[in-house]
């Protein structure tokens, strides 16, 4: 029987083509849900990356501005055995968190005194500033794979481009789609493809980047003239949504098969894929006649509301699924009280606090 269990921690309070939707193939109560935090959004307040010790990093809101953390993985009593707040670089304002590989390495970004710069921190070394392209002034990190190869963005006068950090040294560019474009990295595999969008405000399309064809251009969906890359795994599918007059719609794209609509929950017409593990889970959210909703979409090609798969009668609402490791946990957000009606959603949803969540099968 799944149990809901909660455990507060107060440090970071107030601070952090499947066009169908399958009955689960499994019974419910499936997963165990760990109630983490609250975590103030409007004040910036996010959570990013899972690896798969179950580490946990995100930005949240202290007296002292936006900081980064990393929350420790959980054991069988669901404590963290580690509460960590990676405030950036000697001096710093503000910092963010944004991803984390196996090692527990966390690339983010910090405040300098000349701008934002991104980092790579570990127990061992610290903070260590990647830098930027030559002639630029900013930089943020948001992705990390095993072998500590980061990717994110350099920014100056002539611009933003995506870049990789190789193993926290050398910085390359990695250009963008068309002249004039700017580009943005946000996820790498352990085979160092990087995925990212570039183009301009009504253009911007996924593209995904490898060492041997260099930056390609994953399209859009029929109908919709731009794209967003989120998450790329191992075998190379990569993740995203694409966006059109009517809104977005969640993708998986692959070599074999190019760029495929993900679908919404029965009575939506919105939804995004955030993150893919290495068995081709993917986590996001739909909205649906009840809001925004958490969901799953399995290898097997099933999509599942995750309020499904938790006991009935819990007294939050998850809305949002974050990040999915290669143990299947999800690193998800909600809020608490009962499910509403999409105009009551909206109306009413928007001055609760947001939960963070981890569920583990």
């Amino acid at each position: 029987m799944l149990r809901t269990r909660f455990v507060s921690h107060c440090c970071l309070v107030g601070v952090v083509s499947f066009l169908s939707v399958q009955e689960p193939t499994f019974s419910q109560d499936t997963y165990l849900v760990v109630d983490l935090t609250t975590l103030d959004q409007v004040q910036g307040g996010r959570v990013r990356g899972l690896n798969d010790a179950g580490d946990i990093v995100g930005t949240v809101r202290t007296q002292g501005g936006r900081r980064g953390f990393r929350l420790g993985a959980f054991e069988s009593s669901n404590s963290p055995t580690k509460n960590e707040r990676l405030d950036g670089f000697v001096g710093a304002d503000a910092s963010a968190a944004n991803a984390i590989n196996e090692k527990g390495a966390v690339a983010g970004a910090a405040n300098t005194d000349t701008g934002v710069r991104a980092y790579v921190w570990t127990r061992k070394d610290g903070f260590i500033d990647l830098g930027a392209l030559a002639g630029d002034i900013g930089s943020e990190a948001w992705g990390i794979n095993r072998n500590n190869e980061v990717v994110g963005y350099s920014s100056g006068p002539g611009g933003v481009q995506a870049v990789l950090w190789e193993s926290y040294g050398s910085i390359q560019g990695l250009g963008q789609l068309n002249p004039g474009d700017s580009s943005r990295a946000y996820a790498i595999n352990d085979n160092g493809d990087v995925v990212g969008t570039s183009g301009q405000a009504d253009s911007v399309r996924a593209f995904l980047w490898t060492r041997n064809s260099q930056m390609e251009d994953l399209g859009a969906l029929d109908g919709h003239t731009r794209s967003f890359a989120t998450g790329i795994n191992n075998p190379g599918r990569v993740v995203g949504y694409s966006s059109g007059a009517l809104g977005d719609h969640a993708f998986l794209w692959s070599k074999s098969n190019g760029m495929e609509d993900l679908g919404t929950l029965t009575g939506g017409d919105y939804s995004r894929a955030l993150a893919i593990n290495e068995l081709g889970d993917i986590v996001g959210v739909s909205d649906s006649p009840v809001g925004n909703r958490a969901v799953l979409w399995t290898r097997d090609r099933e999509m599942w509301d995750l309020n499904q798969l938790i006991p009935a009668g819990s007294s939050f609402v998850l809305t949002e699924a974050v990040s999915i490791n290669n143990q299947g946990q999800i690193l998800a957000i909600g809020q608490t009280g009962k499910a509403l009606s999409k105009q009551e959603h909206n109306h009413s949803r928007a001055e609760e606090p947001t939960r963070v969540f981890l569920l583990t099968r």
